[in-house]
């Protein structure tokens, strides 16, 4: 028995929706492989693992609301082709600023002076740090030395700046007098004090830390790290307030209005955009962070700037129900147990969510969902779309919180026959 021709096996996968020249080079490596007998069947399977391997939808039936290996917040990322006045001036008919735009959104959100958008907030923190301090000292309390995912840590970051950390007080408590000590020291030069959220630990017992209103009259640039991305701490886009899981998250405006001359935060976690990082405060040090060179390196492109002036749109039309991730945390968890028990497969369980993405270790939001017996991750990992669940002692947990109701249909097909005999 001969083996097919590389291209009638490959425009028998045609279905899959892969590009030709995938499909070709998938046909040769079956083809390949093993007997002719099974080739069809094995570029089948080499295909959907092909398929697979590339970026796509998923659903996220975890729990998680901020999954980092899910790409944190759900943010839509269609847009019309158009060319659009990314750094054009309509009014002058000269070049402009990409930061403008958005820029000034959010510095009105955040009631500042100014700000600016980067690429993400460790992008952000490096770009003030190398602005506001090379050749000079920043002074960090040893508490706040995080390291965040992907060995994201501040020492490192200050030292590639061209900073050097300067760490005061102890790893539980620090005063305001160590800042102030090393502010008056001859022996170092702070340009810059850091306070840097502990947004995915907590140091309890016999502590203190510092707050920014604290440093007030340091002499000094206060830079709060708040990282996970808070707007404002009241919420105003919920009908019903800031949740309680939310309590003493710090909050950009607040932060501002307490005393620090810039924040820095995260456009993809508790915001609920795509990936970004804020740089808001004081006019003249946003300016100074824009004229660095940095600046060009860690720009967004015109994508991500549509993308947070949309959402900056709905904050400030007040409405949380056009932004994705806090449609899911406001979920009621009646209506949760009521769109579990609609499944009518496996057992209706009251669950708890975690924000995730860095942001709230200790917080649990209550839930509910399916739990399902035997581990069906990977069955359901192999559905289209992929389903992406938890599994905990050979149990099955589908939490809906996180699923969008629209996903509803999709996922109550492919449970019931995950589990069929």
């Amino acid at each position: 028995m001969r083996p097919p021709s590389v291209d009638k096996l490959a425009r028998s996968l045609a279905h899959t929706g892969l590009p030709h020249p995938l499909l070709v080079e998938i046909a040769r490596e079956s083809i390949a492989s093993g007997s002719v007998e099974t080739v069809a069947e094995r570029a089948e399977v080499n295909a959907a693992s092909r398929s697979r391997a590339l970026l796509q939808p998923v659903i996220n039936a975890t729990g998680t609301l901020l999954h980092t290996n899910l790409g944190r917040a759900p943010w839509p990322s269609s847009t019309q082709a158009a060319f659009s006045n990314l750094e054009f001036d309509l009014a002058t008919g000269q070049r402009g600023s990409r930061q403008r735009h958005v820029g000034t959104l959010f510095a009105q959100l955040c009631e500042t002076e100014a700000a600016i958008i980067v690429n993400n907030c460790a992008a952000a923190v490096t770009l003030v740090t190398a602005a506001l301090a090379s050749g000079r000292d920043v002074a960090v309390s040893r508490g706040e030395l995080v390291e965040i995912g992907g060995g994201f840590r501040v020492p490192e970051v200050i030292e590639q700046s061209g900073a050097r950390l300067h760490e005061v007080g102890t790893t539980n408590r620090t005063r305001a007098a160590d800042f102030e000590r090393a502010v008056a020291s001859s022996d170092v030069d702070v340009a810059m004090a850091m306070l840097v959220h502990q947004s995915n630990y907590k140091i309890v017992g016999f502590t203190q830390s510092v707050r920014p209103a604290d440093l007030a009259d340091l002499g000094v640039p206060v830079v709060c790290d708040i990282g996970s991305g808070l707007l404002d701490a009241a919420c105003p886009w919920l009908a019903g307030g800031p949740p309680v899981w939310l309590v003493d998250e710090p909050a950009a405006k607040q932060t501002l209005a307490a005393g620090a001359d810039l924040v820095c935060f995260s456009g993809d976690k508790l915001l609920g955009g795509p990936q970004a990082g804020i740089i808001a405060g004081r006019a003249d040090l946003v300016a100074a962070c824009a004229a660095h060179p940095l600046a060009r390196a860690f720009r967004p492109g015109g994508l991500v700037l549509q993308s947070m002036q949309a959402l900056a749109f709905s904050y400030l039309e007040r409405d949380g129900d056009a932004i994705p991730f806090w449609r899911m945390a406001a979920r009621n968890v009646t209506d949760l147990r009521t769109r579990a028990t609609s499944y009518q497969v496996g057992e209706v369980v009251d669950m708890s969510s975690v924000p995730g993405g860095g942001t709230l270790p200790t917080v649990e939001i209550p839930s509910a969902g399916v739990a399902l017996d035997g581990d069906l991750t990977s069955a359901l990992r192999s559905h289209q779309p992929p389903i992406i669940a938890r599994v905990n002692d050979d149990r099955t947990f589908v939490d809906l919180r996180t699923v969008d109701p629209t996903d509803d249909p999709t996922l109550r097909s492919a449970l019931q026959s995950a589990v069929a005999p």
